[in-house]
């Protein structure tokens, strides 16, 4: 049956397995260019990318640290300036700083092409969707964007600073320095970033699956203390082990699962409007 089926969608669009397999192998070539020509471009900017962006975390001098301090001095709280990261970064392996500089080279053309990317892939999906669902996607390229720069800006700025300042200030001992590997530190730096930017995609994720009737707004009430434990644990398992950063990934997820809610209510009530207004002509 299901071979019925694509034979009949091959014979409707006139594009035969092999021309679907041509397509998806050029958007996958294209996608991959725009990759390594960011990336390409990041290699070469390696003062800017390695000295303002990837350590710029590891500085007191950092957007973050002084907003916190500017904060400090306006409420009078000088535990929130954060005057010291007690660590060094070193590198043990001979080729650890060249390999560094070649993966954090290919993250960064793997974020910045990120629209592109997508918008690649989203143009080989959207002509095998109806009329109504490609209606009902419009602008997916833009908000899925949008919430993934989101995600990453989150990760970069709020997440990563706080816990890289968590992690260099806590010790089992005085007497042990925190001396932490470079592939180790830009490893971390990742790992936040970009499981912000994945997580930032709920509501889009809620989005699709409200449209395909997989789930309702009813449905994810009801479950909406099994999301809750579910989204503390994956912040647990994503950021180190202290409860501020565990919460501060965890708010904004929350945040964006009760608008996935609101979201789905949306899809229902236009649904009905449909219905009705498809009734009455």
């Amino acid at each position: 049956m299901a071979l019925d089926q694509y034979r009949e969608e091959e014979e409707e669009d006139g594009m035969s397995f092999l021309d679907h397999l041509e397509q998806l192998r050029w958007h996958l070539v294209r996608s991959v260019a725009a990759v390594l020509i960011f990336s390409v471009l990041a290699f070469l900017s390696k003062s800017f990318v390695f000295g303002q962006v990837i350590l710029g975390p590891s500085k007191v001098d950092f957007f973050t640290y002084r907003m916190l301090c500017k904060v400090s001095d306006a409420l009078n709280i000088p535990a929130l300036c954060i005057q010291e990261l007690p660590f060094i970064l070193q590198s043990r392996q001979m080729t650890g700083q060249f390999s560094m500089h070649m993966t954090s080279s290919l993250v960064v053309g793997l974020i910045v092409a990120f629209p592109y990317v997508f918008w690649e892939v989203w143009r080989f999906i959207s002509p095998g969707l109806y009329s109504r669902e490609r209606k009902a996607a419009r602008g997916a390229v833009f908000f899925v964007s949008l919430l993934f720069f989101m995600g990453a800006a989150f990760g970069y700025y709020i997440l990563s600073p706080l816990s890289i300042n968590f992690l260099s200030h806590y010790r089992l001992d005085p007497s042990i320095a925190n001396e932490f590997d470079i592939t180790s530190y830009i490893s971390t730096l990742v790992m936040l970033v970009l499981a912000s930017a994945v997580m930032f995609q709920l509501p889009v994720v809620i989005y699709f699956l409200s449209m395909s009737g997989l789930v309702n707004s009813a449905m994810l009430k009801s479950y909406r203390r099994h999301a809750v434990v579910i989204i503390l644990v994956l912040s647990a398992v994503i950021t180190p082990p202290d409860v501020i950063s565990q919460l501060l990934i965890a708010m904004p997820i929350l945040i964006l699962y009760e608008a996935g809610i609101i979201i789905a209510k949306r899809l229902e009530r236009r649904r009905r409007e449909e219905r009705a207004a498809e009734e009455d002509y």
